[in-house]
């Protein structure tokens, strides 16, 4: 069974009943990318926003009050979850997301009408003239992705925050622990394998920072400027109430823009967003760099350190186990830095008073968010918690090496420490015993100078 709906391009057989209309399935149609639905929590957020300016219109004698409880009833049933299936726009649209917003404008619409007593598709409340006014595509979409950014941030920073804890424990743990350092991957000299650990612990709390600094930038909204910024079809009394209102349903502080045509022209906050996003990953990624190369092996690698073996390594190879958290940590690195170069590009595009690029935008950005989010999670609860130290490999890589020779350079000065370097390179003989062949140092001198209590930090 279908009913008729019409728009400004003409006339759609719609699902009797369904809640979505015409402009959606119009949209539906024509946007089949990505076999992905909107995020779910834009959805809501959008809701949100329309929950807000109904009760603003209402406010400013713009809108009557069976139509306002009308649209909050709708919204609060929307929001409790009874529609979901109800939003049928892809991830990714034109029209600068005109078709998610009047999606929630016609779910909200044909739903208040049945409150008020009305038929699906009747629009005693209508999408336009009622969910949307005082609106615009080009105001409600931006706000609903700023409170979605928001939304989906919290679950990151307290993965982030799990993550440094586990970090500073591994830290602790190791701290007993010398092994060699290396530069340009060649011997350096002695550190301590938890030092190596508390520095990942100090990046990871670099980057929470920088991605809380970034999402302050989410609390300034520019709903209320409508098409362009310049807030046409608004009134004052709307205006002065519509972001108050919105940050009572959202529990957030938010903040008008103190240039709404800037803010509905300029989508730069979310390229610092992604930005923030993308240094996290790439310093996730470089440290499992390190975890995979400290723990090649297990017999002809480095194996300083011993990850927990979560699964088989190959098809052929019996007995094989990869890194495969530290892999999965990195390759969603890689995808959130080709999302952080989307976002910047769709920035950079937009034209005069409006960015027609927001929905790829929101896209990108939330999937960087929630698969750098999973990806912490899996990294803590599946690498690092459970990765031990091979305290006997170290030990023998620290022995082995030219590298610990320039501890010895404070007390045995720098031209005897480069020949018995040269000498232990040509005779295969170890540093300390060099040393001890020409009673230069005696062991127990060699083993204070090497004692982890004298490392800084």
């Amino acid at each position: 069974m279908f009913r008729l709906e019409s728009d400004s391009i003409g006339t759609l057989e719609i699902p009797s009943n369904a809640y979505y209309g015409v402009q959606s399935l119009r949209g539906a149609n024509n946007f089949n990318i990505s076999g992905n639905l909107m995020n779910k929590n834009f959805i809501y957020n959008i809701v949100k926003i329309k929950k807000a300016a109904a009760i603003s219109n209402n406010m400013a004698n713009n809108l009557d009050s069976d139509i306002k409880d009308a649209i909050i009833n709708a919204c609060d049933e929307i929001l409790n979850g009874k529609f979901d299936s109800e939003f049928i726009s892809d991830a990714i649209q034109g029209g600068a997301g005109t078709t998610v917003n009047m999606n929630v404008n016609e779910v909200i619409a044909n739903r208040a009408t049945e409150i008020l007593g009305g038929k699906l598709g009747e629009y005693i409340c209508h999408p336009n003239d009622h969910v949307n006014k005082s609106q615009s595509t080009n105001d409600v979409v931006p706000t609903a992705g700023k409170l979605t950014i928001l939304d989906l941030s919290f679950a990151l920073l307290k993965e982030l925050d799990r993550l440094i804890e586990n970090l500073d424990a591994k830290a602790v743990e190791f701290d007993d622990i010398i092994k060699m350092g290396r530069t340009q991957l060649e011997d350096a000299v002695p550190i301590k394998l938890g030092q190596e650990f508390s520095a990942y612990s100090s990046a990871i709390k670099r980057c929470s920072r920088l991605i809380t600094q970034a999402l302050n930038e989410m609390h300034t909204v520019n709903i209320g400027g409508t098409a362009i910024g310049t807030s046409i079809n608004t009134n004052k009394d709307y205006l002065i109430n519509i972001v108050k209102e919105l940050a009572t349903i959202t529990n957030y502080e938010l903040k008008k823009a103190d240039d709404l045509i800037d803010s509905t022209q300029n989508l730069d906050s979310f390229v610092f967003v992604s930005g923030a996003l993308k240094t996290c990953a790439v310093t996730l990624s470089k440290m499992c760099n390190d975890l995979r190369l400290m723990a090649s092996g297990p017999k002809t690698g480095i194996s300083e350190i011993i990850l927990p073996a979560m699964q088989n390594g190959s098809s052929i190879m019996p007995g094989k186990v990869n890194p495969v958290i530290p892999e999965v940590v990195s390759q969603v690195a890689f995808a959130v830095i080709g999302n952080d170069v989307t976002i910047s590009m769709a920035a950079e595009a937009g034209q005069l008073e409006l960015n027609a690029f927001e929905p790829i935008i929101f896209y990108k950005i939330f999937e960087s968010l929630t698969c750098l989010t999973n990806a912490v999670k899996t990294l803590i609860d599946n690498c690092i918690s459970g990765i031990q130290a091979n305290k006997t490999r170290c030990k023998e890589l620290l022995n082995s090496s030219i590298g610990i020779v320039t501890a010895l350079c404070p007390y045995i000065g720098y031209k005897k420490s480069a020949e018995i370097a040269k000498e232990a390179l040509k005779t295969n003989l170890s540093v300390k015993e060099v040393v001890l062949k020409h009673n230069i140092l005696t062991e127990e001198q060699i083993d204070e100078i090497l004692n982890p209590k004298h490392m800084i930090q």
